[in-house]
């Protein structure tokens, strides 16, 4: 059980952390993926990072939290969804930003990682994310990472937890190129925000997907 490579992934079911996942089993770690229900609008997306975990062979914990104060239009249903903007640049704060969500989940990625002598934990974030969500910029990174040096075990003994995120400079096509690189199964990712038995096509999540794949001159699996 003591293995050095061992890595803890955070999978959304959606293809950045999809992509992250095959990355990591790339770049030689064991993965053991970390699913969160934690109350948001559908399980579509949990049941994709099922999937995922079973097509790839990794072994997964799904961890259910509860958020009951929402603050959120992915927890609150009497909130309405975003549609999409075209906006590629820095935006504001969307209404889809769930309070300190990467905080929490970093948390329970870090605690498990001590549990299974695990000493990395990869993370999907990228550069369209950090533009709206501000724990997805590399200088909440660099903070977490004395978090996870000074607020642990490992840490305090001398071996560190590392915080890897692979695609933190990347665009969405750029993500989109790697993963088919390394054959991650994208027919089997769901990005939309809606649950419904097909992508909106009309939220943020379907917009940037889609204009990933034509910018990669790829066509979407998910969509035939």
């Amino acid at each position: 059980m003591r293995n050095k490579k061992r890595a803890i992934v955070l999978l959304s079911g959606g293809l950045d952390s999809a992509v992250t996942l095959y990355f990591s089993r790339a770049a030689g770690f064991v993965p053991y993926c970390l699913i969160f229900d934690y109350g948001q609008r559908h399980k579509r997306e949990i049941e994709a990072s099922k999937k995922i975990c079973r097509k790839s062979g990794c072994e997964f914990q799904v961890a259910k939290i509860s958020l009951p104060w929402k603050g959120s239009a992915l927890l609150d249903k009497k909130r309405t969804l975003p549609r999409a903007t075209g906006d590629g640049g820095v935006r504001s704060i969307p209404a889809t930003y769930v309070p300190g969500r990467n905080i929490i989940f970093l948390s329970f990625a870090l605690s498990f990682a001590e549990a299974v002598a695990a000493r990395a934990i990869f993370i999907g974030a990228h550069s369209q994310d950090y533009s709206g969500y501000p724990d997805c910029r590399p200088e909440f990174f660099r903070a977490f990472d004395k978090v996870a040096l000074t607020g642990t075990k490992a840490g305090a003994k001398g071996s560190r937890i590392t915080i890897h995120r692979p695609l933190l400079r990347m665009n969405k096509a750029q993500i989109i190129r790697l993963g088919n690189k390394l054959g991650v199964p994208f027919e089997l990712t769901w990005s939309c925000y809606t649950g419904g038995g097909q992508p909106c096509g009309k939220c943020d999540s379907c917009y940037f997907r889609a204009r990933g794949f034509l910018q990669a001159g790829l066509a979407d699996p998910a969509l035939r």
